[in-house]
């Protein structure tokens, strides 16, 4: 019996070699693609891999160089997929590198390419706002976060909002009952203080206002910057040949016009808070590296 066991476990099925995708050795470009390679601009702005449906791009990308972009997909095996079911290119140049980010994100979101990750509007977007020494999870759909101070953080939705404090609490020992995650009786050390793992605001070990603090200083990372100005703003991005006013109201990008007299047909306020504007033109516009130009009621500068 020992021996027919021995014979079996050395006995192994040899498994299939595993075929190694490298693209730069047996890969090439499809040849009807050929041509569109060869119009491709060396300039910033979005390019468009199109399948044979016009209303369903494949994959919707952006670059400061669409040309050496555009040559570079051909990397993974999915985008090797991707090309075959490729019929065309095409493209829309920019002023710069934020525009290319603002018309990718938008794009993506109006026409959901099959090989992007998808963008949409979250309907359950969470905050942690900070306010009388309490922190409670706040909804976009019942704040405006574009001008609500002493919101924290961006979070897909409630319980991924108190995962996130609950982190925070674990990291900066901050006592659960304190924030609101567990019950605590007054006076009465929590479980985690006999683990030491909060510092005892719940006891008397550590006065509130210290508590809250510490909580305050630990958020402050996470902090979601209201709207500075009064209205919309256009920010201006150019390179030789080419001008762009970026239309931008309450984080949200509205278009690009080639000159403020034309800004007055995108100015609007937008209805919601829109969270990747957000993410992309925050750091910029309060980094100072762009110029910002507040519009007035008429969007026209003398």
């Amino acid at each position: 019996m020992n021996n027919q066991l021995t014979e079996i476990t050395v006995v192994r099925r040899q498994s299939a070699p595993r075929l190694e995708f490298e693209a730069a050795a047996i890969y090439e470009y499809p040849e009807h693609l050929r041509p569109f390679l060869s119009e491709l601009p060396a300039l910033p702005g979005v390019y468009i891999f199109h399948s044979e449906s016009d209303t369903l791009p494949l994959y919707i990308g952006k670059s400061v160089n669409i040309r050496s972009r555009v040559l570079s997909h051909l990397r993974t095996p999915d985008e090797a997929a991707m090309l075959r079911q490729a019929r065309r290119i095409s493209w829309i140049c920019t002023a710069g590198e934020m525009g290319a980010l603002l018309l990718e994100a938008r794009l993506i979101k109006e026409q959901q390419p099959l090989f992007n990750k998808r963008l949409r509007r979250n309907r359950q977007l969470c905050s942690l706002q900070l306010s009388e020494q309490k922190i409670e999870v706040v909804s976009a759909r019942s704040v405006d976060f574009s001008h609500e101070p002493n919101l924290f953080g961006l979070f897909a939705n409630r319980r991924a909002a108190l995962q996130s404090l609950q982190n925070l609490a674990d990291e900066q020992k901050l006592c659960y009952g304190l924030l609101g995650l567990e019950p605590v009786s007054r006076g009465r050390a929590c479980f985690r203080f006999a683990l030491k793992r909060c510092a005892g605001a719940c006891c008397g070990q550590e006065t509130p206002q210290a508590h809250f603090l510490r909580l305050q200083a630990s958020l402050e990372r996470l902090r979601v910057v209201c709207w500075p100005w009064k209205g919309a703003i256009a920010l201006k991005e150019s390179r030789p040949q080419m001008t762009q006013f970026h239309i931008i109201n309450n984080w949200l990008w509205l278009g690009a016009v080639p000159s403020l007299d034309e800004a007055a047909t995108l100015v609007r306020t937008p209805a919601g808070f829109d969270q990747d504007g957000y993410k992309i033109l925050c750091k910029p516009l309060m980094s100072g590296q762009y110029e910002i130009i507040e519009l007035h009621t008429d969007c026209r500068q003398s």
